[in-house]
């Protein structure tokens, strides 16, 4: 007998590159499906919510499809979460770009703000600094190097462990001008600013090691 492969959903709402995800996802071994049906968005052993574009029109798309919901609750019941590169910042309290401000999910206090670099976006090949037990990055080298294309980032951290019993959440680093974070694995809430379904073999074996979790 064969083994059975791990149900992920790529949520379509509308912004993300749906299909370059779901190539890579397949290719790390499981099986993909891209919908926002409800349903399936819950039955699913992971859910990955992919972004780009802009912070606001991204949360605006995701509550049109009820997608706010689906994390939520999922997250609630302990299901896999992983979002990448806007997917990852929506997971914050708030955005800003050009001065405006948008409410995110809130399932991390923190603030998206520009990045403040002499080169903006950031947008290219980088390495990150990530805590000696990450099971994200597991198996990979320190040199590693994955895919950014961003012009705004989390420069701070602000969730603590508030209870000796709740592991910490890993907070993996990157720079570009400024310490920005690149990636947090958080209970059953994961999430990149990279892309690593355009990150080459680094990316492909980091989805192998988030599949193997679910």
């Amino acid at each position: 007998m064969g083994v059975t492969k791990k149900k992920v959903v790529v949520f379509d709402y509308g912004f993300g590159n749906v299909r370059s995800a779901e190539r890579a996802l397949a290719r790390a071994g499981a099986e993909v499906e891209i919908t926002r049906d409800y349903g399936a968005a819950m039955d699913a052993d992971g859910l990955l919510v992919p972004g780009v574009g802009a912070f606001a029109a991204c949360m605006a798309g995701l509550r049109q499809a009820r997608g706010d919901w689906v994390v939520e609750r999922r997250l609630a019941g302990g299901r896999p979460v992983m979002g990448i590169c806007v997917g990852m910042q929506i997971l914050f309290a708030r955005g800003i770009e050009h001065g405006a401000e948008a409410e995110g999910l809130s399932e991390w206090p923190g603030t998206v703000g520009p990045l403040r670099a002499d080169v903006v976006p950031h947008m290219g090949w980088n390495t990150v600094e990530a805590p000696e037990d990450s099971k994200l990055f597991a198996g990979l080298p320190a040199d590693a190097r994955y895919y950014f294309v961003h012009s705004y980032a989390v420069h701070e951290w602000e969730l603590k462990a508030t209870h000796a019993a709740m592991p910490a959440p890993k907070v993996t680093w990157a720079t570009h001008g400024e310490p920005f974070v690149a990636a947090v694995e958080n209970g059953p809430l994961w999430a990149t600013q990279f892309h690593p379904e355009k990150s080459g073999d680094a990316g492909a074996h980091l989805l192998t090691n988030w599949i193997d979790t679910l």
